[in-house]
Parts: structure tokens; sequence; C-alpha cells
């Protein structure tokens, strides 16, 4: 039936899918035609949630945790989330600063609407989290993306966010460990920017979600543990997807400042209300309980990244550096635009990834999905074997690329 006029809104209009999603979803769709093709573009753990966190949730679910919550999250849970926010990153947040919500990305979408008002300006470093501006233009507010260099291993400084300062500056979105690009801000870095927030009254969104996945003696550092005045300012979103191979059990939070919590509380209350109850049972054990199978995990990626790298290194035309944080390689492939494979040219990083998948059948994202053509994503959260063999596919395809040019 055609619809007489448009009944969509215009920011259902505005928004984009998520690329990431999608470029994995049609991998796996030629994966269930029979074709064998190495899947690199997945921005989550292949492990399986550690045992006794499973455990905790089936016990929680026999006994009775079942029903309705408190919006926020049970008392419980968020005092374990203080706690750990105290021990472990230095910040002093009550838990009634604390909500409980059904995913970090759901976290991060209350912050944006508690705060963010039609024209208001949103700075967010770039190459970033696909996410992000999407979320921005929901709330009428405008992402302001900053071009960060790759000398500086794609990190804001304060005078890059202070050269886009206007009126309308509301929030500074920062990600460390990073995604796409696995950067890790230092103590120093962060210092500089948080004085410029103070000075200038900004506020901080401060996407933690991979702090535990950390390599090289690289130290991850809370913005928000540098001052009383930045932590005034400063919203932390967290969550157990990464860390704990939690993906599809949806349960992040936010830390922020009280009135700013009591916003996202209300603004949850009527959207969906509490996150799975007996999930955050659950998360009180991932919290608590045994942490060895988590340091195994990271054990495991970084063997995993050294090999990535070692490997990627190895093929001409690309360039890498080691990431410090995350599971992510940004691979930069500027060196192959403009050359021809089989008489088609390569006219920007999504007509190479077109090709990878096609030809080479290698699953990647390209950079300009998160804001920095001229880059490819790679994911190394998958197993050894599968990092050997796409690798060889991909220089494979980047040998076959360079001696066509010859012919």
């Amino acid at each position: 039936m055609k619809l007489v006029k448009t009944v969509l809104s215009q920011r259902a209009r505005e928004i984009e899918s998520s690329p990431t999603i999608a470029l994995t979803m049609k991998a796996r769709e030629l994966r269930k035609q029979g074709i064998d093709i190495s899947i690199f573009g997945q921005g989550e753990p292949d492990f399986t949630t550690p045992d006794h966190i499973i455990e905790s949730a089936y016990r929680a679910m026999k006994g009775g945790y079942t029903k309705y919550s408190p919006v926020p999250g049970y008392p419980e849970l968020r005092k374990a989330i203080s706690e750990k926010l105290k021990s472990e990153n230095s910040v002093d947040y009550s838990p009634e600063q604390i909500v409980v919500s059904s995913g970090a990305k759901h976290s991060i979408t209350n912050a944006m609407y508690a705060i963010l008002d039609p024209g208001d300006e949103v700075i967010i470093p770039v190459p970033g989290w696909v996410s992000y501006w999407e979320q921005v233009k929901l709330t009428g507010a405008k992402p302001i993306l900053v071009k960060t260099k790759s000398e500086r291993e794609f990190k804001i400084t304060a005078d890059e966010i202070r050269a886009v300062l206007t009126e309308k500056t509301k929030l500074l979105i920062l990600n460390s460990p990073g995604n796409p690009t696995g950067s890790v801000y230092t103590r120093e870095e962060l210092a500089k920017i948080a004085d410029l927030c103070v000075e200038r009254d900004l506020l901080v969104m401060s996407d933690e979600i991979y702090e535990k996945l950390i390599y090289d003696n690289a130290e991850h550092i809370s913005i928000a543990s540098l001052s009383e005045e930045i932590q005034a300012r400063t919203i932390i979103i967290n969550g157990f997807s990464k860390a704990y191979a939690m993906t599809g059990w949806r349960m992040g939070y936010a830390a922020a400042p009280l009135e700013i919590a009591d916003a996202m509380n209300k603004i949850q209350s009527q959207t969906t209300s509490n996150a799975t109850s007996f999930v955050q049972i659950a998360s009180m054990e991932a919290l608590q309980g045994p942490q060895e199978p988590i340091a195994e995990m990271i054990e495991e990626y970084d063997k995993r990244r050294k090999l990535m790298v070692q490997l990627l290194q190895d093929i001409p035309g690309v360039e890498c550096s080691a990431p410090k944080g995350a599971f992510y390689v940004f691979l930069c492939i500027q060196a192959l635009i403009g050359l021809k494979y089989n008489g088609e040219q390569i006219t920007d990083d999504e007509c190479l990834t077109g090709l990878l998948l096609e030809i080479a059948h290698i699953q990647v994202v390209p950079g300009s999905s998160f804001g920095m053509p001229g880059y490819i994503r790679f994911s190394y959260a998958t197993d050894m074997e599968t990092i050997k063999s796409g690798m060889g596919k991909l220089k494979q395809f980047v040998t076959d690329l360079h001696q066509q040019q010859a012919i």
C-alpha cells in the first residue's frame, strides 16, 4: 500500500543505520551460503560469558528475580558499582548518582536526552564510534566532528577542542580506550582537557566501556578522577559487555552529577523502566566474583593483538601501529586508493571493503563509518586461526593488486 504522505519524523528520516552491524550481517549471510568469510568487523568478544556469571543469573531467576526492579537498578548493584568506581577508578559517586540501563548505548542515550537541547553542539573526536553522532542528532543537537591525527594516536588535544568551541557547545565526548583506534589517553593529556572543560564549563561524557582491555603497560585514567571540578561536569559511561563478554545481556550504567542522574532516571522510567532484573544480579557477580576469567581473556586478546599487528606490518602498502587498548587495529590503506583491481578503480575505503569481502572474503569496517576515510578497522576479537587466515588473504589481495599495476 502506498502512503499518501510521509509518516516518518524528520529525526527518523535523518538517522543512519549502524554500518558495523549491517556489514557483519552481510558477512554472516555469505557464510550461510557456504563461503569461507573471515569476519573482523564485529565489536564484541568471541568468548562465552564466564560460568560463574551465568550460574548467578540462573540462581537469580530461580530465586524470584523475574519482576520489576527500581528503575535505576537494585540498590545493592548501584552500591557495588559505586564501590568499584571508588576502588578502581578513584572517583566517588554515591549509589544515588548511578543509573543502571539496558547497555552502555542506552546509558549514553539517556544522558544525551537529559542534557541536550536542539541547537546545542557536541564535540566528538573522529575517528570515533559510529553511534555517537547519530545519538546526538536524535536529540536535535548538532555533532561537531573533529578529525584527529594519526601521529598523536588519534587523540584530541585541548587546543583542538578550544578551536571549535562556541557559545552553543554543551558537551565533549571522550572514549578511552577508544573504538576504532585502541588509543588510550594519558593522565597528562586528560589533565589539559579537564582544565579547559572546567574553564569553559563544558560537560564531558567519558565512555570507558573498554577500560579493562589495556596492553603494553598503558594505564586507564578516568578524567573524573583528576579533580572535584571536572568530576562535577563528567558523566561516566560503562558496562559489562566488553570486559566480561556479556554483550547479549544488555547491561550498562552511568555515573553522573545527581541532577543529571535524576533526570536520566525519569527518562528511563518513561521508556524502558528497569534493566533486566536477574541480569542485574549476575552483574553484581561479575563485579564481585572471580576476576581470573577476565584476566585470561585479556591475555588472549593481547596475543591476538600482537599477531595481527605483526602480520599487517608485513604487508606492503598498508600501515598500522600497535593499539594500546580495546580489541581493534585501525589500518591506513591510503596508498591503495586509486589503484585498480581487475580493472575496477579503488575509489575509497568503502570501495576497498567491498572488494575485500567479494574477492578476498574478508569482512572489515571502512574508516569512513567512523568519520575517517582512508582507513579500515579490524577486530581481533576472534581466534588466532581466523587472524592468520584472514591476514594471509589480505596479503594475497594486496600482492595481486600491486602486480596488476605493473601490467
